[in-house]
């Protein structure tokens, strides 16, 4: 079971440090960036076809949201869908984003599907080179450190997170009889106050419930 709990949690920050690289760049690039140039962008640094439905930022209040945000693998993982996130909403302090400082007051994160796919290499799309997780030992103990000496902004937290969750399935191309999916149904979880992976302890055990035996093929395979 806690391996099944740090896999989602290491999951759910690769999900969180990706929200808040997107937002620092839309803050601080907001005359430069489009729509289109955001899925270039992405596309160009994954290698994986993007499509965003929106992209709203404030001009005259902290708030950046992007919708239908849907990006697909690459053809080693025979080009299926990789997540669809209807809504990606975050309120944050601007007296603190002028500190170096990315203090969230409310971030909504709405992933629709997430499609997990095993190639015939036995590889799987969730271990991407291009979400790159802290290898340090202090990162281990905090994953989020690492992002203060890459980006020049510290991470002091998120007061309020909202999290659904809709369907997860799982891909074999080497052998499609194990395919699954598995409806999760998580409305509006809300957690307060999360600064550390700690704090998502309780999320990803709620999950896991909620995924019955989904994660345990991926985390323990038969040989």
């Amino acid at each position: 079971m806690k391996r099944i709990f740090k896999w989602l949690i290491g999951l759910f920050i690769a999900a969180v440090v990706l929200v808040v690289v997107v937002v620092i760049v839309l803050l601080l690039s907001y005359n430069s960036i489009l729509r289109m140039a955001m899925e270039h962008q992405i596309r160009a640094q994954t290698g994986m076809d993007t499509e965003i439905g929106s992209v709203n930022v404030g001009l005259f209040s902290p708030v950046a949201e992007i919708k239908d945000f849907k990006m697909h693998n690459s053809q080693k993982f025979g080009g299926a869908p990789f997540f669809d996130i209807r809504e990606i909403h975050v309120e944050y302090d601007r007296a603190a984003l002028s500190r170096h400082e990315i203090h969230i007051t409310l971030l909504r994160f709405n992933l629709g599907e997430l499609d997990i796919v095993k190639n015939e290499a036995a590889r799987t799309n969730i271990f991407l080179p291009a979400i790159k997780l802290p290898a340090t030992n202090s990162a281990a103990a905090n994953p989020l450190a690492d992002f203060k000496r890459q980006s020049g902004f510290e991470f002091t937290g998120i007061d309020v997170l909202n999290v659904s969750v809709g369907k997860l399935k799982y891909f074999d191309l080497k052998n499609p009889e194990n395919n699954r999916e598995q409806d999760v149904d998580l409305e509006d979880c809300v957690i307060k106050d999360v600064k550390t992976p700690t704090d998502l302890a309780g999320l990803a055990v709620l999950i896991a419930l909620r995924s019955g035996d989904f994660f345990g093929p991926l985390i323990n395979p038969k040989p």
